[in-house]
């Protein structure tokens, strides 16, 4: 149960006299509380059980969708958004749109690069390597260029 606050008239100067200020900021009904903890557990065997199932590159698309989802509920329920001002969900939103446009423009870099990169360890690792570790594996990476630049 929420205690109320009442503030005196002259308690704050230039502040709404008389009004009542819960002690809380808002309680949460448990049946939401509860369905997002089972929505989270069911989202998280989801993104298990698809660790599992080979989709190519979907594996990954998919994985973020699940993680925004999950995202997205403790937003919403765990930080109070759906219940608080509209803006504090555009300033979170904003980021989030941010945080992409970051990616995408990490992701269009690494595309950019992409033809000169090679396959295995850097040439004078790798002389080091078979002076000082004959046996030790060559770094193999799935190549990204077509063959183009291969070393091995």
């Amino acid at each position: 149960m929420a205690h109320h606050v009442t503030h005196p008239a002259g308690a704050h100067a230039g502040a709404h006299a008389g009004e009542v200020h819960p002690e809380v900021g808002h309680v949460v009904p448990i049946k939401y509380l509860v369905g997002a903890g089972a929505a989270l557990l069911f989202l998280t065997v989801i993104t298990v059980a698809v660790r599992y199932i080979d989709l190519g590159e979907a594996n990954l698309m998919l994985a973020l969708a699940i993680a925004v989802v999950k995202a997205a509920i403790v937003a919403l329920i765990f930080m109070h958004l759906r219940w608080d001002r509209p803006f504090n969900l555009l300033v979170l939103i904003g980021s989030i749109v941010f945080v992409g446009i970051m990616l995408a423009f990490s992701a269009m870099d690494v595309h950019q690069n992409s033809p000169t990169m090679f396959n295995g360890n850097p040439p004078e690792a790798e002389t080091v390597m078979q002076a000082n570790a004959p046996g030790a594996p060559v770094a193999q990476v799935r190549s990204t260029n077509g063959g183009v630049g291969d070393t091995n």
